[in-house]
C-alpha cells in the first residue's frame, strides 16, 4: 500500500486527524449539541435562537445526514483496508471522541428524522436509511479500532 511506499504519509495522517475530528464537532454544533464554550469562534450576542436537529430546515437536516453518511463510510472504508492506521487514530483519542459523538448525535438525529412531517415519504425513507447506515459504519469503525488497538496487542 501507499503507506509502505511512503512512510511520511503517517505524519500526514497524524496532521489530518484533527480535521476529521472537526467534522464531528461541526455536526454537533449545527445540531445545537456543542457544549457552551466548546467553540473557539466568538458568539454573536444576538445568536440566542438555538437551532437543533428537530427544528432546523429540512434541507439542512438532509445535508447533515448526507455529510455524516459520507464521512462514516469513508472512515470505515479507510480503516477496513488499512487497519494499521488505527494506532495513529488512537493517538488522537479517536475511540473516545467517536463514542461521545455517537452518544450525542445519533439519538438526536434519529429523533429529528422520526418526528418531522414529510410531504414525500421517500425523503423520510432515504434519511432513515442513511442515518442507519451511518450508525452501522460508526460501530464497524469502532470495532476495527478496538480490535487493532486493544485486542490484537493482547493476542500477539
Amino acid at each position: 500500500n501507499i503507506f509502505t511506499q511512503q512512510p511520511s504519509y503517517f505524519s500526514d495522517l497524524d496532521e489530518t486527524l484533527p480535521t476529521v475530528l472537526q467534522v464531528f464537532n461541526n455536526i454537533l454544533t449545527k445540531c445545537g449539541l456543542q457544549c457552551e464554550g466548546a467553540s473557539a469562534e466568538p458568539q454573536k450576542l444576538e445568536e440566542k435562537v438555538t437551532v437543533t436537529a428537530g427544528n432546523m430546515p429540512l434541507q439542512e437536516l438532509k445535508d447533515i445526514v448526507l455529510y455524516l453518511c459520507d464521512t462514516c463510510t469513508t472512515l470505515w472504508a479507510f480503516l477496513d483496508v488499512f487497519p494499521v492506521a488505527c494506532q495513529t487514530f488512537q493517538k488522537h483519542d479517536f475511540c473516545y471522541r467517536l463514542a461521545s459523538f455517537y452518544d450525542l448525535a445519533i439519538p438526536e438525529l434519529e429523533s429529528a428524522i422520526k418526528k418531522r412531517h414529510y410531504e414525500d415519504n421517500s425523503v423520510f425513507a432515504d434519511l432513515w436509511r442513511r442515518i442507519s447506515h451511518s450508525r452501522k459504519k460508526m460501530i464497524e469503525a469502532f470495532h476495527i479500532l478496538i480490535n487493532q488497538v486493544c485486542l490484537q496487542p493482547i493476542l500477539e
